[in-house]
């Protein structure tokens, strides 16, 4: 097992830690769902990730274990109790092609189910993780197979979107947690918890905020002392940090990528070593931090599949066919359920965000100011009047003042 203990995350286990168990992790990324399930006790067998500068990461942080590249040229699976998959989002999210589940990555899942066919024995569990956009994406469709997938192979399952503000991040991130049993209840490990959201809904003058400055005609990725969620890619199809609006000091930054990694429940430098990969663009280390899994949610995860609770009961209804998918169902052989439990499972102390940043914000740059302000001017989003003044001063500032631009 590979120790680790994420930093600026400040929170209380919510059981003790039990035996070590074993994973399996596809599509590892940067390794979020592993240090999240090592921190909660378990030992991962075997890594399988394509891309070459989250491979880099991968042996740097990670070196002892296994690590394959391309699933479709996996065989077979060694034994483990929990096999894990955050599998590609660029054909499912909003800022990806929305290609759908049939896209040329998303469907990569597939390949899950040809490894689940030929285990023997299987997992007792499977762990899916994706972005909360694949719920509505094509009216369902995605979801719609994913779960017919499971069925037809005698699986129960249960899905809940969960915010990564619940576990003591300042990032508003909402992901699909999905979890697949063939002789076991996943109902208690995912919806036997549940608290009121503390996070605050409107800014009162006083609070950092955090906002994508590529977007500004139709969205906004607004977040009250929390940045928006991070990602891979944008609507501007680069990989870039949003903004960060300091309403008392009128300042408008950019975080350093080190408290981005942070934000997601890594160490500072988590990513370092991919720089060594080539000549690219530091924007490939906001690629891989953006297209991770936030560590302390696989951590809570973790935590729950070791607990021996039986199912509490929540409250739920018949979900039909053709209603909209909720924020969190489960089902089997045919019968499916919306529960009424909220995207907040757990409230681990979580800092402002101005407290939590440690490395200096660079100035946004003038260039991106200008066209974020050029796309507000043109779109019909409501943006506080403040943020609009700030911004135009801050225009100029950097303007006047050009050794202040980010390169």
């Amino acid at each position: 097992m590979f120790p680790f203990q994420p930093m600026g995350v400040v929170h209380c286990s919510v059981m003790s830690q039990a035996t070590e168990s074993r994973a399996v992790g596809l599509f590892a990324g940067i390794g979020g769902i592993e240090v999240g399930l090592s921190n909660a006790g378990w030992t991962t067998e075997l890594l399988c990730e394509i891309d070459g500068s989250a491979q880099r990461v991968l042996r740097d942080k990670l070196p002892d274990v296994p690590l394959r590249d391309d699933i479709r040229d996996l065989g077979d699976l060694p034994d483990c109790d929990l096999l894990t998959a955050g599998f590609p989002c660029q054909d499912l999210s909003q800022a990806g092609r929305t290609a759908g589940i049939a896209g040329s990555r998303s469907r990569l899942v597939g390949e899950v189910f040809r490894l689940l066919d030929g285990a023997r024995p299987g997992p007792r569990w499977l762990l899916l993780e994706n972005v909360s956009f694949m719920l509505s994406l094509d009216r369902g469709s995605a979801m719609r197979w994913l779960v017919d997938q499971l069925e037809t192979r005698g699986y129960t399952w249960a899905y809940r979107v969960v915010d990564s503000r619940a576990f003591g991040l300042p990032q508003r991130r909402q992901r699909v947690i999905l979890l697949a049993s063939q002789d076991a209840d996943p109902r208690p490990v995912l919806f036997n918890e549940d608290q009121p959201s503390n996070a605050p809904d409107e800014h009162h003058g006083t609070l950092a905020c955090g906002f994508y400055w590529t977007e500004g005609l139709r969205g906004l990725g607004w977040a009250v002392d929390a940045v928006p969620t991070l990602k891979g890619g944008s609507t501007i199809g680069i990989p870039s940090p949003p903004a960060i609006w300091f309403p008392e000091s009128g300042y408008i930054g950019t975080p350093d990528i080190r408290d981005a990694e942070r934000l997601q429940g890594f160490a500072a430098d988590w990513t370092a070593a991919s720089d060594e990969l080539s000549a690219r663009r530091r924007t490939d280390r906001w690629k891989l931090v953006g297209n991770a899994v936030s560590v302390p949610v696989a951590e809570w995860v973790g935590e729950r599949l070791h607990s021996t609770e039986d199912y509490l009961g929540a409250d739920q209804r018949v979900l039909g066919s053709k209603e909209r998918w909720p924020r969190a169902a489960w089902g089997r052989s045919g019968e499916r359920y919306d529960i009424d439990v909220s995207m907040w499972p757990v409230t681990w102390k979580r800092p402002h965000l101005q407290d939590f940043l440690e490395d200096a914000t660079r100035p946004l740059s003038a260039r991106a100011t200008a066209g974020f302000l050029d796309r507000t001017r043109r779109g019909n989003l409501r943006i506080s009047k403040a943020l609009i003044r700030d911004l135009e001063a801050h225009l100029d500032n950097v303007t006047v003042q050009p050794r202040l631009i980010a390169a």
